[in-house]
C-alpha cells in the first residue's frame, strides 16, 4: 500500500520563509536560555563569563525578541562594569567587541543559523539580520586587528580595513542582490568579504540584511566622502536621511573605530583612546554635537538609550556631554515605579554625585521590590542605598542598609551582590575602628570578589582594610595596601572607586615619612574633585596639598581653605578628619592653642559620627598638646607622660620601635628613650608585661 505523496509532511526547506521562521524561533529559545544562564552568572558567578553569556544571548534575541535582548545587553553592560573593564565596558556599551575571531557567542549563533540557511551576524557580533518581515540589526566587526579592524574614511589603513563600494571605507558594508552594495557586511582588504562575513543561502550575499519592518530599508546608512549615500545605501521612511549614518569627512563619523596609528580622532568627538598591539587606538569616543551618530543601536527605549550615552560620555571623561542624558534619566525616572528603571536612575544619580536623587531613587526601587516580593531586586536596591550613604558620610545608615542587603542577597542566591554588600560593611567598620570586624567583612567579599573578578567589591575591601590600619595609627600598613590600587599599573582598582582611596593613601605615605610617592596621585585627585561626581573631593584635595605642602604659611592656608569646602559639602567624618591632621600640624608648630581649637572640635566631629578609633587618636593628640578630654587613663598608666602613653599603647599592639617613630613623627633614639622611662614606671621588663598591663588598664 502506498501513501499519496501530496499529503506528506516534509520539512520547511532552509532558505524558505518556514525555514527562517524556525530558525529564528530556535534562536529565540537558546536566547532565553543563555539570558537565564548569564543573569545567574552576573549575579552568582564569574562576572567576564557573565558579560559574553549576555551578549549571546542578545545576539540570538535581537531578531525576535528586540526589548529582551536590550535588556540582555543591559546586564551585559553591568557584567563589564562590575570587572572593572573599561574597554569591555565602552564596547558592551556601544555594541562593538574587542575578542577574537574564534569567539563562542559568534560560532554558537552561526550555528543555529547554518542549520536553517539563515544569514547570521559578522563574527562576534551582538546581533542577528532577519528575514523580510523582521527588522534587522546592525552588525558589528569583531576580531583582531589584522582580519576585521575598520579605520577612519580619511586615516590611515590599519591591517585588514573594511571598505564599500567605489573603494569608500565605511565602518560596516555588506552587499546585497547582485552584488549591490548594502550598508551592514564587513569587507576585508581591497573589497574582498572579510571572513565570518554575513552571506545568504549558498553563499550568496545577504540580500535581506538591511531591511526593517514589512521589508523597509534600516536607519541605519553608509555615506560616501561628501555626506552622499553610497550606491545602495539604505534609507529611512519615504528615503529621508537616516539619523544614525556613518559619514565621511563631511558628516559625523561613527564614535567606534580603530585607527591606524597615526589617524587623528574625528574633529569635535570626544575619545578614550586605548593602545592595541598593532600600535593602532581603540577609541571610544562620547557623543559629539548633533544627532547622535549610531553606536548603541541595540538601545530602543528612550530612557536606556539616555542611560548610555551618559554612562558612555562619563567614560570617555566628558562629564558636561553626561549632564543632559543623564538628568533626563532621573526625569522619566518619576514616572515608573519599576524596580528594574528606578536602579538605572538611582545609579544615573550617583554618577551624577547627585547623592539625594540617589536616594530618593534608591528607596523607591526599594519600596517597588518589597512590593512584589523580589528579593533579588531589593538586595540591589540596598546596595545602592547602602552606597549613596557612604558617599553622603552616614555610615551608620550604609551599615544598616547593608546588613538588610546580605541578607537579602543570600536569600535570593546572589553571592556577588552579598559581596558587594559586605565591603561596603567593610567600609563602615573602618569608620567606626572595629578592626575585627573589618577583617571579617573584608574577608567575606574578597573571598568572592577573587573567585568571580569583582574589581569594584574587591577595590572597596581593600581600601576598607587599609583605612582601618590608618585609624588605628599604622599608615605604613596603609600605604602599602593602597599603593598599588591607586597607582597607575595593572593592579590599579576599579576605575569608577579607586579615586575615592586617593585622600586615605596620601595621609598614610605622609605620616609613614614618604610623602614623595604621594605626589602624582594628587594631580588625578585634582581632576576627580573638577569632575564634580564628588561632593567631598574638593575638600580632600585641598587637605593633601596642605599634607605634601613644605611652606608652612601655604599649609596653613589649604587647611584653611578645606575646612571652608567642608562647610559646603557637609559630613562630620571628612570634616574631622581635616580638623584632625589640621590640630596636629599645629601642636608640631607650637601653637597650641590653636590645636587645641582644631583638636576639640575634631573630637566631637568623630564622636558624633561614632568613628571610635579615631576619636581615640584625638584624644592622644589632645593629651600629647597638654589637655585631657573624654576617656581618662586607667590609674595604672596615669603616671604616664601623654607621650609616654601614646608610645605604651603602639608597643602593646606590637609595633616595633621603628614603626611607632615612624607612626608619631619622632626619632628611633627618641621612642628608645620614652619606652626605657615606660618601663620603669610601670614596673615591668617586657613588652610582653607591658602589653598585658596595658589590655587590662584599658579593660
Amino acid at each position: 500500500m502506498t501513501g499519496d505523496s501530496s499529503r506528506a509532511r516534509t520539512a520547511p526547506r532552509a532558505g524558505s520563509r518556514n525555514g527562517r521562521d524556525a530558525a529564528r524561533s530556535a534562536a529565540a529559545d537558546r536566547g532565553h536560555a543563555e539570558l537565564a544562564r548569564g543573569r545567574r552568572q552576573l549575579f552568582d558567578g564569574p562576572v567576564g563569563d557573565a558579560r559574553e553569556t549576555l551578549l549571546l544571548a542578545a545576539t540570538l534575541l535581537a531578531p525576535a525578541a528586540p526589548e529582551t535582548a536590550e535588556a540582555a545587553h543591559l546586564s551585559a553592560t553591568d557584567a563589564a562594569w562590575a570587572s572593572g573593564d573599561v574597554v569591555a565596558c565602552l564596547a558592551t556599551l556601544d555594541a562593538t567587541d574587542t575578542s577574537g575571531p574564534a569567539d563562542g557567542r559568534a560560532a554558537a549563533a552561526r550555528s543555529l543559523a547554518d542549520e536553517a540557511g539563515v544569514p547570521t551576524a559578522v563574527e562576534g557580533s551582538a546581533s542577528t539580520t532577519g528575514g523580510d518581515d523582521v527588522p534587522a540589526t546592525p552588525h558589528t566587526i569583531d576580531g583582531p586587528p589584522a582580519s576585521g579592524v575598520v579605520r577612519d574614511l580619511d586615516g590611515p589603513p590599519a591591517s585588514g580595513v573594511g571598505r564599500g563600494p567605489d573603494g569608500l571605507r565605511p565602518s560596516h558594508v555588506v552587499r546585497g542582490p547582485e552584488g549591490s552594495p548594502s550598508p551592514h557586511v564587513v569587507r576585508g582588504p581591497e573589497g574582498v568579504p572579510a571572513a565570518g562575513a554575513a552571506r545568504g543561502p549558498v553563499g550568496s550575499h545577504a540580500s535581506d540584511a538591511v531591511r526593517g519592518p514589512e521589508g523597509s530599508p534600516s536607519p541605519h546608512v553608509v555615506r560616501g566622502p561628501e555626506g552622499v549615500p553610497a550606491a545602495g545605501a539604505a534609507r529611512g521612511p519615504v528615503g529621508s536621511p537616516p539619523s544614525d549614518a556613518v559619514r565621511g569627512p563631511q558628516g559625523s563619523l561613527s564614535p567606534h573605530v580603530v585607527r591606524g596609528a597615526d589617524s587623528p580622532p574625528p574633529p569635535g568627538a570626544a575619545h578614550l583612546a586605548l593602545p592595541l598591539a598593532d600600535g593602532g587606538q581603540w577609541e571610544a569616543s562620547a557623543p559629539g554635537p548633533g544627532p547622535d551618530p549610531g553606536p548603541g543601536w541595540w538601545v530602543r527605549d528612550p530612557f536606556f538609550r539616555d542611560y548610555r550615552d551618559g554612562m558612555r560620555a562619563l567614560l570617555a571623561r566628558r562629564p558636561e556631554l553626561a549632564a543632559g542624558p543623564l538628568r533626563r534619566v532621573l526625569d522619566r525616572a518619576r514616572r515608573h515605579d519599576r524596580p528594574e528603571r528606578l536602579l538605572r536612575a538611582a545609579a544615573a544619580a550617583l554618577l551624577l554625585g547627585d547623592v539625594h536623587a540617589a536616594r530618593t531613587a534608591g528607596s523607591r526601587a526599594l519600596a517597588a521590590a518589597r512590593a512584589t516580593e523580589c528579593a533579588a531586586s531589593e538586595a540591589r536596591a540596598l546596595e545602592y542605598l547602602a552606597y549613596g550613604e557612604l558617599r553622603a558620610g552616614r555610615h551608620a545608615q550604609a551599615r544598616t542598609h547593608a546588613e538588610e542587603g546580605v541578607r537579602a542577597a543570600l536569600i535570593a542566591g546572589h553571592r556577588n551582590t552579598a559581596a558587594s554588600h559586605h565591603a561596603m560593611l567593610a567600609l563602615a567598620a573602618s569608620i567606626e575602628g572595629d578592626t575585627a570586624a573589618v577583617a571579617g567583612y573584608a574577608s567575606a567579599a574578597l573571598a568572592t570578589a577573587r573567585r568571580h573578578g569583582l574589581a569594584q567589591a574587591a577595590t572597596l575591601a581593600e581600601w576598607a582594610t587599609a583605612r582601618a590600619d590608618l585609624a588605628r595609627g599604622r599608615p605604613l600598613d596603609a600605604a602599602d595596601r593602597l599603593g598599588p590600587l591607586v597607582r597607575p599599573g595593572p593592579r590599579r582598582g576599579h576605575f569608577a572607586v579607586w579615586m575615592l582611596a586617593v585622600p586615605c593613601f596620601v595621609e598614610a605615605a605622609v605620616l609613614a615619612g614618604q610623602p614623595e610617592d604621594a605626589r602624582d596621585v594628587v594631580a588625578d585627585l585634582a581632576r576627580w574633585a573638577a569632575f564634580g561626581a564628588d561632593p567631598h573631593a574638593p575638600a580632600q584635595h585641598a587637605r593633601c596639598r596642605a599634607l605634601l605642602a613644605t611652606d608652612d604659611r601655604e599649609a596653613d592656608d589649604l587647611y584653611l581653605r578645606a575646612l571652608a569646602l567642608h562647610d559646603e559639602s557637609g559630613g562630620d567624618f571628612e570634616r574631622a578628619r581635616t580638623e584632625l591632621l589640621y590640630g596636629r600640624w599645629l601642636r608640631r608648630r607650637r601653637r597650641l592653642r590653636e590645636a587645641r581649637s582644631r583638636l576639640g572640635a575634631a573630637l566631637v566631629g568623630f564622636d558624633r559620627c561614632g568613628a571610635g578609633a579615631w576619636a581615640d587618636q584625638t584624644r592622644g593628640e589632645l593629651r600629647a598638646n597638654g589637655a585631657v578630654s573624654g576617656k581618662e587613663p586607667a590609674a595604672g598608666l596615669s603616671g604616664l607622660t601623654p607621650q609616654q602613653l601614646r608610645i605604651a599603647r603602639h608597643v602593646a599592639e606590637g609595633a616595633t620601635n621603628r614603626e611607632v617613630a615612624q607612626r608619631l613623627a619622632v626619632s628611633t633614639r627618641t621612642v628608645d628613650y620614652h619606652l626605657r622611662n615606660v618601663f620603669a614606671a610601670l614596673g615591668v621588663r617586657s613588652r610582653m608585661e607591658l602589653a598585658r598591663m596595658v589590655d587590662q588598664e584599658q579593660r
